[in-house]
């Protein structure tokens, strides 16, 4: 259905396509006199010719009737560029692609959509966009209706929606007209959770009754194993690998996987948005070489926190993800007191109960602002990375943990409370 050959593409950093015949005519008029760009923004950076951006570099893979393919990377790999490529909505630098059949795409909220027109207008313009008549589309639109849950909202027009209503109309629309190569770009991520789920039932659905083909960028690995039948892995632009799910999930985890390094500079790391800087994580220390932990453990950490005043009744707030992105938890500590500049905070973070894998933290730094509320100093994401390994505790015959059939959560031992009947009630 898809076949795509040595597709490279490069951007030009700061070039601005004009927005009119006009500014393209005075843009050509200024080169031939050797004059400055006069539609060129104030203030920006005048770049040499040469100076590009290479977002995909020699990508070649095929993907046949049916599949559900998953396409995952670190954000910048080249995912959202493969699919506007396939979508036409831009033309490769470089290679070719070829399409067996009509492509219904969701690159982004609202793509594809008129503000100005209503809803049914919308599914009309789509439809015949694809090429189906209206008496095609007539006979899809109570479906359409039903699925998107927009029916009281229908006949209004669609700038009026929220995200939310656009993408649920966005995917009724693109699940219900007749193509055969269905193309999502993480817009599910915007809707509820319910209609999330109502979404890959119907992708799956389709696939396998109608043989659609299914491209589906996401960085949720739980949506991607439901979903995918293979998986393409993209590293700055490159392929490196196409296959089993399972395999490219472990290769992603590898490439985004924060390094196991024992001290961490925190001065310079990316902040979490709504902090008030008044309390700021400079550093931390997870005082183990091998970063390696098992579920009967707690990790010792050390932090180093700057602060700009005295403050009594701060808090340290950890949230724990598993490697693919999962939220695992919450733990918070009890509160503190902290000196205005230098302080040393060590912090014992239980691990009872963690499966086999790869985890990080989100740290945080909290600071009573008054009563009832308490003020972000500070949000630090990706940190911390440790791995659980229960080898040791289990035996060597215990068996390996799969996170993908049982969780990242290890529950306490059953107990059995009568065997054969012989416990009677209140017997010791």
């Amino acid at each position: 259905m898809i076949r795509i050959e040595h597709i490279s593409k490069q951007y030009r950093l700061g070039q601005i396509g004009g927005t009119t015949l006009r500014e393209e005519l005075q843009r050509l008029g200024a080169r031939i006199r050797h004059k400055e760009d006069p539609t060129k923004r104030i203030g920006a950076r005048s770049y040499e010719k040469g100076e590009t951006f290479l977002a995909l570099d020699d990508v070649t893979f095929d993907v046949m009737s049916g599949e559900r393919v998953g396409i995952i990377g670190r954000n910048g790999a080249g995912k959202s560029t493969l699919l506007k490529l396939i979508s036409r909505v831009t033309a490769p630098t470089g290679g070719s692609i070829g399409l067996n059949g009509r492509v219904a795409s969701m690159l982004e909220v609202g793509t594809g959509f008129h503000g100005e027109l209503t809803g049914r207008e919308n599914i009309y313009m789509n439809g015949a966009i694809l090429g189906m008549s209206k008496r095609e589309i007539d006979a899809k639109m109570e479906d359409i209706i039903d699925f998107s849950e927009c029916r009281q909202f229908i006949d209004t027009p669609v700038k009026r929606y929220s995200s939310g209503m656009y993408v649920k109309l966005a995917f009724a629309v693109a699940a219900h007209l007749d193509s055969e190569i269905m193309i999502m770009d993480e817009v599910l991520a915007v809707g509820d959770m319910a209609f999330q789920k109502k979404c890959l039932d119907k992708m799956s659905d389709v696939s396998a009754t109608q043989g659609r083909t299914i491209l589906y960028v996401s960085h949720n690995m739980n949506t991607i194993r439901q979903l995918c039948d293979r998986c393409v892995v993209l590293d700055h632009g490159k392929l490196v690998y196409h296959g089993d799910v399972e395999e490219a999930i472990k290769i992603y985890m590898d490439i985004g996987g924060a390094s196991f390094s024992r001290e961490t500079d925190l001065t310079e790391a990316p902040r979490n948005q709504g902090i008030s800087r008044k309390i700021l994580f400079t550093g931390a220390d997870i005082n183990r070489d091998n970063n390696l932990y098992t579920c009967e453990e707690s990790m010792r950490v050390s932090f180093d926190i700057d602060s700009t005043v005295d403050y009594d009744d701060v808090r340290l707030m950890l949230i724990l993800f598993y490697q693919d992105g999962t939220r695992i938890g919450k733990t918070e500590s009890g509160n503190f007191s902290v000196k205005k500049g230098a302080n040393r905070v060590e912090a014992s973070v239980p691990c009872r109960g963690l499966a086999d894998g790869s985890y990080y933290f989100e740290i945080s730094i909290l600071q009573r602002s008054h009563s009832f509320s308490r003020e972000k100093c500070d949000s630090i994401p990706n940190v911390l990375p440790f791995n659980i390994s229960n080898q040791a505790v289990f035996g060597v015959n215990g068996g390996k943990w799969s996170s993908r059939y049982w969780g990242h959560i290890m529950l306490e031992p059953t107990e059995v409370v009568a065997v054969n009947g012989e416990a009677e009630p209140g017997d010791e």
